[in-house]
Order: C-alpha cells, then structure tokens, then sequence
C-alpha cells in the first residue's frame, strides 16, 4: 500500500480489510504472468527461505572452514548466537538440546528477517495465520515425535491432552505480528502524525516482536519438549 492512499483514504475500515486480507500477488512478479499468484506473505517466505539456504551453503563450506581459535569480531557474534540458544535449549531440553537447538535457531533466523523485512516495505510473514499455524503445527509435531520417543504412550498423551497450545502458539504470533502492522497503519493514515512518527513506531514494533515472538516460541516448545521427554531420561538416570 503507498503512503499517497493511505493519507488520502477516507475509511479506516477500508485500510484494515486491506491489511487483513491483502490481494494475492505473483510469485515471481512478471516472469510468468498472473500464472502463480500467491499470498503477499507466501512471496515473502519462499524468497526468504531461497535467501537462507543459499547463504546456509556458503557460510558451511566457505565461511566456516575459515573459522579460527581466536574468533574475529564476526566469529565472536555467531558463537554467542549459537551459545545463547544453545544454552536455552541446553536448560529446557537437556534431554535432546542439540535438536531443540537446531529448530529454536532455525525459528529465530525464520521470525526475526521473516518480520524486519516489513522495515523494507515487505510484507511479513507471520502477518498470515496460515504462516503463523504452519510454523506452532511444526513446534507441536516435534514436541509429539519427542514425547513419543522417550516416553511411547505416555509422551504422546501428555503432548496431545494439550492441544491447546497449539492454537495458543498461532494466534499469539498473529495477533502480536499483525496488532504492530495495523498500528503503523493507522499512524501513517492520520496526516498529523504521518511525519517522522511512523518511522520510530515501525522500527520499534517491527524489532520488538520480531524479538519477543521468536523468543516466545522457542522457549515454549523447548519447554515443552523437555516435560515430555523429562520423566524418561530420569527413569534412565535411576536404573544405571
């Protein structure tokens, strides 16, 4: 949406509806026509996901290898990265942190660019429930395949008797997410505050749930995880 129409819009109800249930775009803008059109949110996401693996591939077979004893001011902030969320995964999980690990870093790089890239003019992500409920259906199908692992039956009864979290997980990334996108919005629609103004409440809504959120979400499913994973690894502990 431009700025132009949205000063010039005479309905507020008009500009929600737009935000809520924006048009669908193509995929890859007009390199095959109206062929693949997709959600706004989709678009941002398969590029995301194309952006990140590629830069996956080269910093693990060309960035890494380059890695020293004594870290340079880049190594130096990977490391902490991994080791906070290592140490999260480690205090929650410590049953399988190495795997929690993985996801929760995954998560992190996933909501926080899927969310900054709104800073740009790029529709986020996690604006879409269907992204927001795919990404808390991943969270809850590994909390199950790791109760089921460590503790069969049991595990996965005590993952699926709370099945609420799972529709609590979705709808507090949409709500969040989608409450700081209608806020800028409305800044943007009234002409007085429509300078300067906008810029601090974007930057600042847009860095603070992309924080809060991924941090959110990957503390619940380690949490979680480790409950359902905790009362095996204790029976093991006592029979050795």
């Amino acid at each position: 949406m431009k700025l132009s129409s949205l000063l010039l819009a005479g309905d507020v109800g008009d500009i929600m509806y737009e935000e809520l249930l924006p048009e669908n775009v193509p995929l890859f803008g007009g390199l095959f026509g109206d062929r693949f059109m997709v959600n706004p949110s989709f678009r941002t996401a398969f590029f995301l996901t194309l952006v990140v693996l590629v830069f996956s591939l080269i910093f693990r077979f060309i960035i890494f290898p380059r890695f020293k004893k004594v870290p340079g001011t880049f190594q130096a902030l990977i490391e902490k990265a991994c080791e906070a969320v290592e140490g999260v995964a480690k205090e929650n999980s410590p049953a399988s942190y190495g795997f929690i690990g993985a996801f929760s870093l995954a998560s992190w790089i996933y909501i926080g660019f899927g969310t900054l890239c709104e800073i740009l003019g790029i529709r986020a992500i996690l604006v879409d429930l269907n992204a927001c409920i795919a990404l808390a259906v991943t969270a809850y199908m590994i909390m199950l395949v790791g109760g089921i692992r460590f503790n069969r039956f049991r595990g996965a009864l005590g993952v699926l008797k709370d099945f609420s979290l799972l529709l609590s997980m979705s709808f507090r990334l949409f709500g969040a997410l989608l409450s700081g996108l209608l806020v800028s919005e409305l800044v943007y629609y009234f002409i007085q505050l429509s300078f300067v103004l906008p810029v601090l409440v974007g930057v600042l809504f847009t860095l603070l749930h992309a924080v809060i959120q991924a941090y959110v979400l990957t503390l619940l499913t380690a949490m979680f995880f480790g409950e359902v994973t905790e009362k095996k690894r204790k029976k093991l502990e006592v029979n050795a």
